[in-house]
Protein backbone atom coordinates (compact mmCIF):
# COMPACT_ATOMS: atom_id res chain seq x y z
CA UNK A 1 0.00 0.00 0.00
CA UNK A 2 1.50 3.44 -1.13
CA UNK A 3 0.75 6.52 1.51
CA UNK A 4 2.35 9.83 1.60
CA UNK A 5 4.42 9.86 4.42
CA UNK A 6 6.21 13.80 5.03
CA UNK A 7 5.51 15.21 1.48
CA UNK A 8 6.74 11.73 -0.17
CA UNK A 9 5.03 8.52 -1.69
CA UNK A 10 6.37 5.26 0.31
CA UNK A 11 5.13 1.75 0.77
CA UNK A 12 4.52 0.75 4.07
CA UNK A 13 5.47 -2.58 3.63
CA UNK A 14 2.90 -4.77 5.95
CA UNK A 15 2.61 -1.60 8.35
CA UNK A 16 -1.14 -1.46 8.93
CA UNK A 17 -1.30 1.50 11.46
CA UNK A 18 0.09 4.47 12.69
CA UNK A 19 1.86 2.62 15.76
CA UNK A 20 3.73 0.15 13.55
CA UNK A 21 4.96 2.62 10.85
CA UNK A 22 6.42 4.68 14.14
CA UNK A 23 8.02 1.83 15.22
CA UNK A 24 9.21 1.06 11.45
CA UNK A 25 11.31 4.28 11.37
CA UNK A 26 12.26 3.64 15.29
CA UNK A 27 11.13 6.86 16.23
CA UNK A 28 11.22 8.00 19.57
CA UNK A 29 7.51 8.13 20.35
CA UNK A 30 7.49 10.50 23.35
CA UNK A 31 9.06 13.23 20.50
CA UNK A 32 7.13 13.24 17.91
CA UNK A 33 3.57 14.43 16.95
CA UNK A 34 1.57 12.18 14.02
CA UNK A 35 -0.63 14.36 11.69
CA UNK A 36 -2.68 11.46 9.97
CA UNK A 37 -5.03 13.04 6.88
CA UNK A 38 -4.19 16.80 8.47
CA UNK A 39 -5.51 15.81 12.01
CA UNK A 40 -3.18 15.47 14.97
CA UNK A 41 -3.42 12.05 16.33
CA UNK A 42 -2.92 10.99 20.23
CA UNK A 43 -0.13 9.11 21.23
CA UNK A 44 -2.80 6.13 22.58
CA UNK A 45 -4.76 6.73 19.27
CA UNK A 46 -1.81 4.99 17.31
CA UNK A 47 -2.36 1.33 17.60
CA UNK A 48 -6.04 1.87 16.62
CA UNK A 49 -5.92 4.08 13.42
CA UNK A 50 -5.32 2.21 10.29
CA UNK A 51 -3.39 2.99 7.36
CA UNK A 52 -5.79 3.37 4.05
CA UNK A 53 -4.44 3.66 0.30
CA UNK A 54 -3.39 6.95 -0.04
CA UNK A 55 -3.35 8.69 3.39
CA UNK A 56 -1.22 11.29 4.24
CA UNK A 57 0.79 10.91 7.25
CA UNK A 58 3.11 14.02 8.77
CA UNK A 59 5.56 13.08 12.18
CA UNK A 60 7.55 15.70 13.34
CA UNK A 61 9.73 15.83 16.09
CA UNK A 62 9.14 18.31 18.87
CA UNK A 63 12.66 19.61 19.97
CA UNK A 64 12.80 22.24 23.09
CA UNK A 65 15.40 24.82 23.44
CA UNK A 66 15.91 28.21 24.56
Amino acid sequence: MTISLNGESVDTREAKTIAELVDRYQLPQQSILVEYNGLAVHRYEWPERHLAEGDHIEFVRVVAGG
